[in-house]
């Protein structure tokens, strides 16, 4: 594998908070705005790269406004940051159930991260791309699993898996590489044996695994496209090792900036402490709270459940009233013997 510094990873995939916003930002606003003009946000990417809307534009009124009538209600950012924190936590549940190494689900994580930076959740399918790049994310590692085995595994079509794999390979821009903090993870464990002599090898190890819950915890939130692999470790370990107590972090922090003086120790030291902190803010949605938002992106993808939808209403409150009138018909008869 290339070096970090030079790879794609490097160059393409780590952003500035203001960069991430605004990419999250476009890819809501252009489903808003292919839901207004087709009425519905699920999107088509040919092999040429070309987008195809299943719909057909909204009828235009004489004055050349569009006729908005009856249009889904659109996902918020902050709705489709719900929705993608879920099937992230979807994938680390598949990948934990098929005994996946650690770096097979940091990768369909990332590779999930990346492709919604380009596209909003309304436009494709969360739950496709999730098993999509689950599959790509092992063949990119070299741990076969075929699309049939992974489609019978979690009871889904694997035609479902390969049908976007073109699409999620178009959306990564084909930059497939990845570096998971699990693998620097290991080297600063490594390195931290040699520097700290003596160090019991079951307090290692059960800092080895404090931090990787850590890492799990990280790779759910922004911070993937925010810091790098090398930073993501470090964090995690610093944070274990706050309850583990293994080792003096701070003074082998200290070594590691004299070692390789890129880096203070004040600077690290504060970028340890953004990773926490937007690890502490953010929330894994419960299943509870992601069903109107599930509701209203199955609306946006198909307005046709949507009026299915109001009709059955109409049609329970239509049987509801005449049961009402009905019984208020039979009250009436029942008491004008007693008048």
């Amino acid at each position: 594998m290339a070096d970090f510094q030079t790879s794609t990873h490097r160059q393409h995939w780590i952003l500035s908070r203001q960069d991430l916003a605004q990419k999250y930002q476009i890819a809501n606003q252009r489903a808003i705005q292919m839901l207004l003009k087709y009425g519905a946000t699920r999107v088509e990417v040919q092999q040429d790269g070309s987008l195809v809307y299943p719909g057909t534009p909204l009828e235009t009124e004489r004055n050349g406004t569009e006729r908005h009538t009856s249009l889904p209600e659109p996902l918020t950012i902050d709705e489709e940051f719900l929705i993608r924190r879920y099937y992230e936590l979807k994938i680390q549940q598949v990948c934990a159930a098929f005994a996946f190494p650690n770096k097979i689900q940091a990768t369909a994580v990332l590779f999930f991260k990346r492709f919604y930076l380009q596209w909003s959740v309304m436009e494709h399918d969360p739950k496709h791309i999730m098993l999509t790049c689950i599959y790509l994310s092992c063949k990119v590692e070299e741990f076969h699993v075929s699309a049939e085995e992974l489609g019978k595994g979690i009871q889904q079509d694997p035609q479902v898996v390969l049908k976007n794999e073109l699409t999620v390979l178009q959306g990564l821009h084909f930059d497939l590489i990845v570096y998971a903090p699990y693998r620097s993870l290991d080297g600063f464990l490594f390195d931290m044996e040699n520097f700290v002599q003596g160090t019991n090898n079951s307090s290692t190890q059960k800092l080895q695994e404090a931090a990787k819950f850590v890492v799990d915890t990280v790779i759910l939130t922004d911070c993937p496209l925010l810091f790098t692999p090398g930073q993501l470790a470090l964090a995690a370990l610093r944070k274990a090792n706050l309850e583990e107590r293994a080792v003096d972090f701070e003074r082998y922090l200290q070594s590691l900036c004299d070692r390789h003086p890129k880096h203070t120790f004040k600077e690290l030291t504060l970028t340890f402490d953004a990773i926490d902190t937007t690890v502490d803010v953010s929330r894994q949605p419960k299943e509870a709270d992601l069903m109107p938002i599930d509701r209203k992106l199955k609306y946006c993808r198909n307005p046709g459940l949507q009026d299915e939808s109001k009709k059955r209403e109409r049609k329970v409150k239509h049987k509801s009233k005449r049961v009402s009138q009905d019984t208020s018909m039979t009250t009436t008869v029942d008491a004008s013997p007693m008048v």
